[in-house]
């Protein structure tokens, strides 16, 4: 495995993290094969590992907090995210302050995610939604500098919308947030326009979020693919998007290295750009846990594929299905 700076905070975390969203947001999640995968992501040298109260009202946080206790002789970094108060995803300029994340919200779930994972401190806290109109608001600028100097948070980031990956710059000029995570991968280039410059200037540490596109960059969904009810990929993979995001797969196809998959090469293409500090895949089974950190091995993309793959970029604005 190999470790990347984590901007200010100085920290040497895992380039491929680990995404615990589908441990108890998605249907067929299963504790014992969920510990099972997260025990071999640790032995496999992953250090980092996001989740969030929204995942599963705090189940997913309690999961990230038995692998600590069971890894006691490891540095595990441990990112959790504070749902906004009014619980809408995403964040809309409508949306007043005060029914997102106003100071005793922050307050209360910043300590129930410690709770949650048996902790009196957590590395990386980050507000799970965010729109620039709140970014004046001394009210959570306050709230930051207070957990911070009470110990109870190491560092705070932001997690941006989805498709909006500049909607939280004027966020991060403030100079209080240590981090920012965004949808990067193969079709989601836009954090290089401005987002990553910007980070790389004020020492922000980046994470890359969704490096499978929601599953169309492993290959294996289909314009016939359905989901179990309950699953929330059921409601984003509408008609609409489905049958367009499999095209756009499906270009990719002929492009794939002989010996290698999609997936395998959607990580890779991420972890050509030294702007990201780690990608965070799902990884439910234990052999997506094998797959994806073995591309952790310095290797990475043949310039010429890499430059083909640039071209693959597909800028898309939210949708009421886009979540």
């Amino acid at each position: 495995m190999k470790y990347r700076r984590f901007g200010r905070t100085d920290w040497l975390v895992s380039e491929i993290g680990y995404g615990m969203w589908g441990m108890a947001g998605w249907t067929a999640s299963d504790d014992a094969q969920s510990a099972k995968s997260l025990d071999l992501a640790v032995e496999n040298g992953v250090n980092f590992f996001d989740t969030a109260w929204g995942y599963g009202e705090g189940h997913s946080e309690e999961l990230l907090g038995d692998l600590v206790k069971r890894h006691p002789s490891k540095k595990i970094y441990t990112a959790s995210k504070i749902p906004p108060k009014n619980f809408q995803w995403p964040a809309k300029p409508e949306y007043a302050f005060e029914d997102s994340y106003p100071t005793e919200h922050i307050v209360e779930y910043t300590h129930k995610t410690l709770k949650n994972l048996g902790l009196e401190q957590i590395d990386l806290m980050q507000f799970h939604t965010w729109d620039d109109v709140w970014s004046d608001r001394e009210e959570w600028q306050r709230a930051i500098e207070d957990l911070k100097t009470s110990g109870k948070v190491a560092a705070m980031g932001i997690s941006m919308n989805r498709w909006e990956p500049e909607n939280g710059v004027k966020a991060l000029k403030t100079g209080l947030l240590d981090a920012v995570q965004v949808i990067y991968n193969i079709f989601d280039q836009a954090p290089v326009d401005k987002l990553f410059p910007l980070c790389e200037e004020l020492d922000i540490a980046t994470i890359a979020r969704v490096p499978f596109d929601e599953g169309t960059l492993t290959g294996n969904i289909t314009k016939e693919t359905t989901f179990p009810e309950g699953d929330w990929r059921g409601t984003y993979f509408v008609p609409e998007n489905l049958f367009s995001s499999v095209e756009h797969a499906d270009a990719l196809k002929p492009l794939i290295p002989e010996g290698m998959t999609m997936a395998e090469m959607a990580l890779r293409f991420i972890l050509m750009n030294d702007n990201v500090g780690t990608t965070i895949p799902g990884m439910r089974k234990q052999r997506n846990v094998l797959a994806n950190t073995a591309t952790s091995d310095g290797v990475g993309l043949s310039k010429e594929l890499y430059e083909e793959l640039l071209k693959h970029r597909w800028d898309r604005v939210p949708t009421s299905w886009s979540q």
